[in-house]
């Protein structure tokens, strides 16, 4: 029995409450880092097969922006946040203060890039800070890689790296948006969370939770 039949509404409400405590701590970061009060929600999350996971990022042929990283320790396993390429556009633009920046660029920007991976080290370096201080388990990142990608070509390849056993992960909806913007305003991502096999038994195992 894969994972994907094991997991109930708990289990998904306990990882939403580690999400949101992760955004929380993301939401202060980026408040510091951009000197604006940003608010940052996790509205859902649920398990999806791959083909579920290219669909929520657009489809197969979606360019995206992506960060991707592995996670050592205790725990293994991977994660990519992936960003539409107009709001990834729109988020670098403010916070590197250039209305000019366009990844249609050749090359783009170097700042802008930099910005985005910095975006994408401080969401997922909160998630997974947030997931340690629960669980009380070592977990690391590694350096995150950015790409700018069709959807399905970067989630094959992620995959194809991590030699990935099950065929499911679990997606963490997020939401980011300024304080003072409408919500029409809000940049909506995806984490995509893969353990390896074994590694969400040990993750619930660590909160008191079987599986």
């Amino acid at each position: 029995m894969g994972y994907e039949q094991k997991i109930n509404s708990m289990h998904l409400d306990i990882l939403k409450e580690v999400g949101n405590i992760g955004a929380g701590h993301a939401a202060t970061a980026l408040s510091t880092l951009l000197n604006r009060q940003i608010d940052m929600k996790v509205p859902r999350v649920k398990i999806v097969s791959f083909d579920e996971m290219i669909e929520m990022a657009g489809g197969a042929d979606k360019v995206v922006v992506s960060v991707f990283l592995r996670i050592e320790g205790d725990a293994p396993g991977s994660m990519f946040f992936m960003l539409p390429l107009e709001q990834a556009s729109a988020f670098i633009k403010s916070m590197i203060h250039d209305e000019h920046f366009s990844f249609d660029d050749s090359p783009p920007s170097e700042l802008g890039l930099s910005a985005m991976q910095e975006l994408g080290n401080i969401l997922s370096g909160s998630y997974l800070s947030s997931l340690s201080d629960f669980t009380q388990l070592n977990l690391l990142p590694s350096v995150p890689s950015l790409s700018v990608d069709m959807a399905g070509a970067l989630i094959g390849f992620g995959l194809m790296e991590i030699s990935q056993v099950s065929d499911y992960a679990i997606v963490i909806d997020t939401a980011l948006k300024e304080v003072t913007a409408a919500d029409s305003e809000s940049v909506n991502g995806h984490f995509f969370l893969l353990p390896d096999p074994d590694s969400l038994e040990i993750i619930f195992h660590s909160l008191g939770v079987h599986l």
